[in-house]
């Protein structure tokens, strides 16, 4: 066997992953667009949105779940001929279509017709599994390949991949079938431990080659306490200075914990003021992202997939995701307008708005209208990954040292000024930090004969590929 990787090798985008087992068949993982730097390093050599490698060999795609930098190339996937079946869970069943087709219209065309033909042709490849059980893949020249998906606790729906290729022989038994197979396991994207609405990932029961990301690899994330408390001091502090609070968020995901951990700050703190004159219960909350409607209403629809802190907050008559103090704007007329309101009035709310790198979406109008405001607060809760506007506005905020001093942002094609206070709380990155990884690896029965760090810059990969060779030592 062998692991080809067309993406998220070296950086923390575009993940894509082959897993070769034998001449004539292999399997991809994921199958991702890249973003920032990894893009730009990649313009007129080898990584580019296309599918630049040969699929003749590829039987099936496994998906771990539906960001745009696992999931984003399957158009072209599609376009450049595949035609295997796309294993994911159930509820990223649910997701991608609705993913894809934002992406597509952002990215590709406008065309309806075309949009429908490629969301149907898609649906057709689609093949949920359930968490927790194994299912035959397919056998080929000899080897029987089985999948089984297991919750990562990042997003909705997404899983850790388990691989088992395993060559049958006649007369099998438990301890000759496991010296007779390889597990490989693609980690995909690890959630943190005690975040809103998800369970937490548990370890697989083997993994003889594992496949880890390494996103926060050289750091630690606050604690569950810690980020509550620094969120609402934010919260706060943005309302006292009479402006708006701009946070970039992920459609799927973030932008539901975070509804979650404001509907609890809002209920705690119900008969406080967050500001003079101004009580919680009269704060507003924004959340403008089409997609983002969407998907929370598919979280509401999966219930079942909720850890048990979030269904105990609906059994009290709560709903961490629609409650009375949230905005809606869904179409574009009224974005429009809200933009336009907020940067006559500076009235003091929470804006939460795609995309989480600033990239694209909706954000980047808000960012472009009130972050030269001194009233404005922006708020980050999401890797930024290099080359992206996020990023850059993190950097620009952090080198600042003059009162009254600011920077300009380049920022869709133009270069608007930098006055807004600018926020960073890891803690609610959906990415296991450090620790997380480290307890993940450790909690397989057996050791991993192999491990492969990817999704992660070079800083990051080092500092966790120490923190491992330690833990090794420390067992």
């Amino acid at each position: 066997m062998e692991i080809i990787h067309h993406g998220g090798q070296y950086g923390v985008t575009g993940s894509c992953h082959e897993l070769v087992i034998s001449e004539n068949a292999s399997i991809l993982i994921d199958c991702g667009l890249l973003q920032g730097r990894d893009a730009d390093a990649g313009k007129g050599k080898k990584h580019t949105p296309f599918i630049d490698f040969p699929l003749d060999r590829v039987q099936g795609l496994v998906l771990t779940h539906v960001h745009i930098d696992h999931c984003g190339r399957i158009p072209h996937l599609l376009g450049a001929g595949f035609q295997g079946p796309i294993w994911c869970s159930e509820a990223s069943a649910l997701l991608l279509p609705l993913v894809l087709e934002d992406a597509v219209k952002v990215g590709i065309t406008r065309d309806e017709g075309l949009i429908e033909r490629f969301i149907g042709a898609m649906k057709k490849r689609l093949a949920p599994l359930p968490y927790g059980t194994w299912h035959k893949v397919g056998t080929w020249d000899g080897m029987d390949v089985s999948l089984r998906l297991q919750q990562a606790g990042h997003i909705l729906g997404s899983a850790y991949a388990e691989l088992r290729v395993a060559r049958p022989s006649v007369q099998e038994t438990t301890a000759s079938r496991r010296d007779n197979e390889t597990v490989v396991v693609f980690s995909g994207d690890l959630g943190a431990p005690f975040t809103p609405l998800l369970p937490d990932p548990a370890p697989p029961e083997r993994a003889d080659i594992l496949v880890l990301e390494s996103t926060y690899g050289d750091r630690l994330h606050e604690g569950r306490e810690q980020r509550r408390e620094k969120l609402r001091q934010v919260i706060v502090r943005a309302l006292e200075n009479r402006g708006a609070l701009l946070v970039p968020a992920f459609s799927i995901g973030r932008t539901q914990e975070l509804l979650c951990e404001i509907e609890s700050l809002i209920a705690e703190h119900r008969n406080d003021e967050a500001a003079t004159n101004l009580p919680w219960d009269d704060l507003e909350i924004i959340v403008d992202s089409p997609l983002a409607l969407r998907v929370t209403e598919v979280y509401d629809r999966l219930r079942h997939l909720w850890d048990q802190e979030a269904t105990e907050v609906v059994s009290q008559g709560r709903h961490p995701l629609s409650f009375e103090q949230m905005t809606v704007i869904e179409n574009h007329n009224d974005h429009r307008a809200t933009v336009d309101y907020l940067r006559r009035t500076a009235r003091p709310c929470v804006v939460i708005a795609a995309g989480g790198m600033c990239a694209g979406g909706r954000i980047v109008n808000y960012l472009k209208a009130l972050m030269g405001d001194p009233r404005t607060d922006i708020l980050f809760v999401g890797y930024q990954a290099h080359g992206t506007p996020g990023r850059g506005i993190l950097e620009a905020a952090q080198t600042r040292t003059g009162t009254g001093e600011h920077t300009s942002i380049d920022l869709d094609g133009g270069s608007y000024p930098l006055r807004a206070t600018v926020h960073s709380i890891s803690g609610y990155s959906a990415h296991a930090d450090q620790k997380d990884l480290v307890n993940f690896v450790r909690g397989i029965p057996v050791p991993p004969r192999s491990i492969r760090l990817v999704h992660g810059e070079e800083e990051a990969r080092r500092a966790l590929e120490k923190a491992l060779a330690r833990s090794v030592t420390e067992q």
